[in-house]
């Protein structure tokens, strides 16, 4: 794998990772100030039109404007992306007031359209919804500027920027959700829609810190920058508006795989509470979304992180390897991509499922019936993966177009078979429609990269076999294990489940380690740094 994604990738992968976990951590207090799933589901309510929103206002900008510059610093045309960031932050602040706007004006339609359907299981009016997505609209008045930014440093291959300005975000969104839906709880003896209101405002106190961040790494940085403007070779004068009009090519199917995820929770929103009435079941149908949409969807989404570092590394480095022609090395960059990937999210992915009781527990509270959801829930993870790192190689090879295929198949299925499986299978038949969804989704991607990029997965097969092969050998030992600590011990104590989940977790990733590290699996995928941690352990 070449330096610059081992790099780039290690730099996005941390900062991502360490901003997923904070915002699973924040959940553990969140959880226990609001009361509830039932409460949870209220701040999903906002939060989930809030992430479609807030892609679209942003059009895809940290992918599309890395793969832009990219491209053309590859070709040594410098300016051409100093032109686009300059007159980019006036696009943004444009899109983002529009779209605040539009979010900030439409509440009042949104709130009918997710409370349709649940109205025997809520305590919950229109208004109340409304007042929580006119709170969390404010924050796309900053995002657009800031998402542009980061694309900028990305496409210079500067991942810095970008991952310490994700973890201030999410540090000081957290700090303000926690404090101020405490202090109107239990301080302000206020309502439970003000809290959320004010726990969803936070997007935009996260966004002001990020924003804060990178200007100060602008600073920094901009005699380096601007010293690269002195070898450009000014062969290539770009207009504005067919400058645009690439990004637009780009940006719009980044906006559908950003939504991507938002959306399958959109149809989950509309038409969950609906099926279950439908079903005979709405009693509770609201506490079951929340365990759907939010605790559980919390937990899942963690071993997506890498997934999401790798998409923002991998597109303007396949980029760059195709517009130079250079077949071998995008290939060498693909193999690596898919095989680290999957060495690291199905391992994460199978120990939640096989953990799922303690691991609700020590986040939550002692539920069976959250625990039963997240066991069901957590293979879906690989597929979350698979299908953001697939849709990023799709933009590198200039295949786009395909990605709104994809998505929108993916999203059909999930839409016609969501509610005939809710109503055979309640909340799990949610999750099976978007493992469904996903998948199709996923092999749309397959045929594409296969048929464009000439790629063969080849290699990526035999490895993915030896990957499964020491998945079941971990998953089996750390099954004896974990029904070996049952005998005397009970998941519906935090402390217990904690200790549960550190013995478990211990010995599996110390199993998975040895194989991988004797095998010499993780040497080729991570190069020879491992060599002395080998020598070390005695493996060499």
């Amino acid at each position: 794998m070449s330096s610059k994604l081992i790099r780039g990738t290690f730099i996005l992968t941390l900062g991502t990772i360490l901003s997923k976990v904070l915002g699973l951590l924040y959940v553990i207090p969140f959880y226990r100030i609001l009361g509830g799933a039932h409460q949870a589901a209220l701040y999903t309510f906002g939060y989930v039109p809030y992430t479609i929103f807030i892609s679209i206002a942003t059009a895809g900008v940290p992918l599309a404007v890395s793969k832009y510059i990219a491209k053309y610093n590859a070709l040594e045309e410098y300016a051409v992306g100093r032109k686009l960031f300059r007159s980019g932050i006036y696009v943004m602040l444009g899109t983002g007031i529009v779209s605040f706007l539009a979010m900030y004006g439409l509440a009042p339609w949104m709130a009918e359209i997710v409370l349709k359907g649940a109205e025997t299981d809520h305590s919950y009016t229109a208004a109340d919804v409304a007042k929580v997505i006119r709170a969390v609209s404010f924050a796309l008045l900053i995002i657009p500027v800031m998402s542009l930014v980061r694309g900028f440093f990305q496409g210079h291959q500067s991942m810095g920027p970008s991952a310490v300005s994700t973890v201030v975000e999410q540090l000081a969104r957290i700090a303000f959700l926690l404090a101020g839906a405490f202090i109107v709880l239990y301080i302000l003896k206020g309502s439970i829609v003000t809290a959320v209101s004010v726990a969803t405002f936070a997007a935009f106190i996260g966004g002001l810190a990020s924003l804060a961040v990178l200007m100060w790494y602008w600073r920094k940085r901009k005699p380096g920058l601007d010293e690269l403007l002195q070898y450009d070779r000014h062969t290539v004068d770009v207009s504005l508006p067919n400058m645009y009009k690439e990004i637009f090519i780009y940006a719009f199917p980044f906006v559908l795989v950003g939504i991507a995820n938002p959306l399958f929770q959109f149809i989950d929103q509309v038409t969950f509470t609906r099926a279950m009435a439908e079903a005979g079941k709405a009693a509770g149908a609201l506490d079951a979304l929340g365990i759907l949409n939010m605790t559980t969807h919390k937990l899942v989404i963690i071993p997506v992180s890498l997934a999401t570092a790798f998409a923002l590394t991998i597109v303007p480095l396949v980029t760059e390897s195709y517009v130079k022609d250079d077949k071998k090395l995008m290939f060498r960059q693909l193999d690596q991509t898919f095989q680290v990937l999957l060495f690291i999210t199905v391992p994460a992915a199978i120990g939640l499922a096989l953990l799922a009781d303690p691991m609700y527990t020590m986040f939550y509270e002692f539920d069976q019936y959250g625990a039963q959801v997240l066991r069901t829930y957590a293979p879906v993870a690989i597929l979350f993966a698979l299908y953001s790192v697939t849709a990023a190689i799709l933009q590198g090879i200039n295949e786009q177009r395909f990605t709104v295929l994809s998505l929108l198949t993916g999203l059909l299925v999930k839409l016609t078979v969501n509610i005939p499986l809710i109503k055979l299978f309640a909340t799990e038949g949610a999750v099976y429609a978007t493992a469904l969804g996903y998948g199709v989704a996923i092999m749309i991607n397959f045929i594409v990269i296969k048929k464009f990029a000439y790629y063969p997965f080849k290699l990526v097969y035999r490895r993915s076999l030896l990957i499964v092969i020491f998945n079941v050998i971990m998953a089996i030992s750390v099954y004896v294990i974990y029904k070996g600590l049952l005998l005397f011990m009970t998941t519906e104590s935090t402390w217990q489940s904690i200790v549960i989940i550190i013995i478990c977790a211990g010995v599996g990733g110390v199993i998975y380690a040895y194989l991988g590290l004797k095998s010499g699996l993780a040497d080729r995928l991570f190069g020879a740094r491992l060599q002395r941690i080998k020598q070390r352990l005695g493996f060499s």
